[in-house]
């Protein structure tokens, strides 16, 4: 969902960065200094409009020309704000629900847990934890720096226990852990 919701992004920014522009070349085009554009930009005749005075009462005699019109602004506004309102939403993180009944738990709440019991672990200085929730799928993403002269092995283990314990407490979702491992090196202070 992240990366269809990133390409669905994309397309409405590029799609009204180019309705921004068509805008802009026609408002050049009808400016006093048109006539210092570039060569191949398109010239305006002396009087030129995008729809003259003459031709909006013959448009607004047709039948479909104002029902079209309304039609189409209603269905962009309501498109827009319905793209507005699911990217504002976005950030509300979902709940988990856990193996005992009637039983649930915030995601942020989760990931401080998993983060907490992983830097209580011997030999790992910090951590960061990153739930992500998709139907019945959990990813679990821990970036866990450990400290100086640490080697992952000292560590695996303790980490291998947090974590199945963690999949045994989200028993309902099919839990798929990544975890990466970093030192910290040791941090000399330069004396000048």
């Amino acid at each position: 969902m992240p990366r269809l919701r990133t390409v669905l992004n994309r397309a409405v920014l590029a799609l009204a960065g180019l309705f921004l522009l068509a805008i802009a070349s026609v408002a050049l085009t009808l400016v006093p200094w048109a006539p210092h554009l570039p060569a191949p930009w398109p010239r305006p005749g002396a009087h030129a409009v995008l729809l003259n005075a003459d031709a909006l009462p013959r448009l607004r005699t047709q039948g479909w020309w104002t029902p079209t019109l309304l039609m189409g602004s209603i269905v962009a506004t309501v498109v827009f704000a319905l793209w507005c309102s699911r990217q504002l939403r976005s950030g509300a993180r979902p709940t988990v629900p856990l193996s005992a009944p009637d039983s649930a738990l915030r995601s942020g709440a989760l990931e401080d847990a998993i983060t907490h019991q992983a830097v209580a672990i011997a030999g790992v200085a910090g951590c960061r934890t990153r739930l992500l929730v998709h139907r019945r799928h959990l990813h679990v993403r821990m970036h866990v720096w450990l400290g100086p002269d640490v080697t992952p092995a000292g560590v695996l283990p303790a980490l291998t226990t947090l974590v199945d314990r963690a999949e045994g407490a989200l028993t309902s979702y099919i839990v798929h852990t990544h975890v990466r491992l970093s030192t910290r090196s040791h941090h000399v202070r330069h004396i000048r």
